[in-house]
């Protein structure tokens, strides 16, 4: 078997990618946990917390949300570790930093919280429960269900879906637009925090043809928000399901959405059917890439990409066999979208606990690393700037985090 390299030896091999972005797709993949003395430097008044039941004692407690490293670079990260020993977040020598093995590897901050989190709309609705935040990105999920689970159909990798699936009558599924309007109007009074307006939510398969209803609820949500604004355009990011022409046309001139993002999680026929059954059931895999190219013509080249769940691919034991093959597949695939004027990016697969790959292994760092290499290489190759997923509007992505550096 071959040697494994460590955050180190990544480093060190490929230097034409930045360490930041090394140490930030390390402790997405291994995951991190806190010590008492950094939870202590946790401020709900100035930090954005969730909170979460400890496992042992059963007790509620605030956690960070995120971290960021000292360049700006986002990490979305996991308290659970993806099946390897995770990162500490430690407070040492007045510095909060990361650790392994007791060595430092970088410092650290926790995300700073959103003025508006701790506001109520009209209706009485926390506006937390509406939006929530990235540090410079509005999130908001309108319509928090998946029909792809309605039989059991629901991508292998997402736990997300599956809970939101089962748990479906014990929670608001669509989102009120006068709450969605008033909360982003709140949270735009803290001048200079945000770069853009996220939407993102469950595939919903209804209506005369698939997806008209949720074509329909996008662009009441999209209008509600859009009354902020006194242009036509704002800043913001729809990722949503693979819709058709005529659905885009008819998303585009009704509402203010700038870029449109549709994933298509695993970049490969085999995969993708095995992976994402329902994806595949309603739409399949050479259709969603045609409707991604297709939305170029409507949206326009660089703001239109789809979004995979890089090392997915090599799950077991339909997935690929080998890491150099599972790379030169998918970047075959990536860069086939490029010059079509479609960009691609890829977040770090993490390890549901309730998925059906819960007991699987993410690839290694030196996959990730060259996965990032990749994508970023096509990106400039073919002028693609990716500006709706970039470290400032969303920072899941080591690919346009490496972007920046180039």
């Amino acid at each position: 078997m071959s040697h494994i390299l460590d955050l180190r030896e990544v480093i060190e091999k490929y230097n034409d990618v930045s360490p930041f972005v090394i140490i930030k797709i390390d402790i997405q993949r291994r995951g991190v946990t806190y010590t008492e003395k950094a939870l202590t430097l946790l401020d709900p008044n100035i930090h954005d917390v969730k909170i979460i039941e400890c496992t042992n004692s059963g007790l509620k407690r605030n956690y960070p949300v995120s971290l960021l490293l000292r360049d700006g670079t986002s990490i979305m990260v996991a308290r659970e570790a993806n099946g390897e020993k995770p990162y500490i977040v430690d407070y040492i020598d007045g510095k909060l930093v990361v650790t392994d093995d007791d060595e430092i590897i970088k410092e650290v901050e926790y995300w700073p919280k959103a003025d508006f989190l701790t506001e109520f709309t009209s209706k009485g609705t926390p506006m937390r429960e509406v939006a929530v935040v990235r540090p410079q990105r509005i999130d908001l999920d309108p319509y928090r269900y998946c029909h792809f689970w309605d039989n059991g159909n629901g991508c292998k990798y997402c736990s997300r879906g599956g809970s939101y699936y089962k748990n479906r009558t014990n929670q608001r599924i669509k989102l009120d637009p006068e709450d969605a309007y008033e909360t982003v109007r709140e949270a735009l009074k803290q001048k200079g925090r945000y770069t853009s307006i996220h939407l993102t939510g469950g595939s919903n398969t209804g209506g005369q043809d698939v997806f008209d209803d949720e074509v329909d609820w996008y662009i009441e949500i999209l209008q509600a928000i859009g009354k902020n604004f006194k242009t036509k355009r704002f800043p913001s990011q729809l990722i949503a399901s693979a819709f058709s022409e005529r659905q885009l046309l008819k998303i585009y001139e009704n509402t203010g959405i700038a870029t449109y993002t549709t994933d298509i999680e695993v970049l490969n026929k085999n995969k993708f059917d095995w992976i994402c059954p329902g994806k595949s059931e309603w739409v399949g895999y050479m259709e969603w890439k045609r409707r991604l190219i297709a939305a170029v013509d409507i949206f326009g080249k660089g703001n239109v990409n789809t979004g995979t769940v890089g090392g997915v691919e090599l799950a077991k034991p339909y997935g690929f066999t080998s890491e150099d093959e599972a790379l030169k597949t998918i970047l075959e695939e990536v860069e086939d979208l490029a010059q079509h004027g479609v960009g691609a990016v890829y977040i770090i697969w993490g390890i549901g606990p309730n998925s059906a790959f819960s007991n699987q292994k993410v690839p290694s760092l030196e996959y990730f690393t060259r996965l990032a290499r990749g994508y970023s290489k096509i990106h400039h190759k073919y002028n693609l700037s990716i500006d709706n997923d970039t470290y400032r509007n969303c920072g899941n992505h080591p690919d346009t985090d490496l972007d920046r550096v180039k």
